[in-house]
């Protein structure tokens, strides 16, 4: 599997942090130095579908293909537009595709997991050209007055095109052996079922912090161990390393354990917040789009998220 195409689409309103000061007990100074996000976009009148439909034809267009040309549209996403259709459809219909669509659901680990199956459906000759378009919308599933969940996350879709090629190196999939579900979740509500014992409305995201750090700066560590012992890639051999856009201290963390240049870790979480499953393909775009990922570059991406999940890609880049 290779990748043929990138896009993006990304909201028009760009909130800062002095602007959520005017509702939160919060400031500037308090954000970047626990997080290092100073803005994120979120969306006011854009759809995800939108924003997706958006990424999805960016993508197309750097690939020189059109809708016509897909056979298989993967997306990765919390939660769509609606329930049902899945968002993959909505993508499929804006675009004028002809093709099976589904979503799928790793949280911020997403990307990683749809390439999983890219790669498996393209090896078995299944399917040739694959679109995957992760995309979340979590304005609208964060509690706007808990300031240590609202600030970290934005909304936006990123989009690429995947065939037929040599690539990807190495694929890793993980989720945790210990439950932690009261760590990282989002609950449903009851709806107005009158057999319910107990009715409960929508609900917020809800994240334990201190413990999500904990597991994630671990995991990222066993997992690039672990890609070590079974690739026999070392740090060193890695141009650049794409981590999830989570917390700019995780990356900091990482990159102090792995002895290796700070700019081998790029960063785009000052400007967009964590994007969960659009975080890594949206760095990725984007490193693309200004040169700094290049023809022949090996790289490395790194998500996690809830489940707890993670997920690790090793990929060469083709001219």
């Amino acid at each position: 599997m290779k990748i043929i195409g990138l896009g993006k689409g990304i909201p028009k309103e760009c909130v800062t942090n002095d602007q959520l000061s005017e509702f939160l007990d919060t400031n500037d100074e308090w954000i970047v130095s626990r997080t290092g996000i100073k803005t994120r976009y979120v969306c006011v009148g854009e759809t995800l579908t939108d924003l997706s439909a958006t990424a999805a034809t960016d993508a197309l267009n750097k690939a020189n293909l059109s809708a016509k040309d897909i056979d298989l549209i993967i997306c990765t996403t919390i939660c769509g537009d609606y329930c049902t259709p899945s968002l993959a459809c909505c993508i499929a219909e804006r675009i004028n595709a002809r093709c099976p669509a589904f979503d799928i659901n790793a949280a911020c680990t997403g990307f990683i997991y749809a390439l999983e199956l890219a790669d498996g459906f393209i090896r078995v000759g299944k399917y040739k050209n694959i679109l995957i378009v992760s995309a979340e919308k979590m304005s609208a599933k964060v509690d706007w007055n808990d300031r240590n969940t609202c600030v970290l996350f934005g909304d936006g879709a990123a989009a690429c095109v995947v065939t037929e090629g040599e690539s990807v190196k190495y694929i890793n999939l993980s989720s945790s052996a210990t439950p932690n579900t009261e760590v990282l979740n989002m609950p449903n509500g009851t709806g107005n079922s009158p057999f319910a014992a107990e009715k409960k409305q929508n609900e917020y995201l809800n994240m334990q912090g201190q413990k999500v750090f904990k597991f994630v700066v671990n995991i990222v560590e066993a997992e690039l161990k672990l890609m070590t012992e079974r690739t026999g890639i070392t740090p060193e051999q890695i141009d650049r390393f794409l981590l999830h856009q989570a917390n700019k201290r995780i990356i900091d963390y990482t990159l102090a354990r792995l002895k290796q240049p700070a700019e081998k870790f790029p960063c785009n979480i000052e400007r967009y917040g964590n994007l969960s499953s659009a975080s890594v393909p949206l760095l990725l775009t984007e490193m693309t789009e200004t040169g700094q990922v290049k023809a022949g570059d090996t790289l490395l991406l790194c998500a996690f998220g809830g489940g707890l999940t993670a997920g690790t890609c090793v990929m060469t880049i083709d001219s």
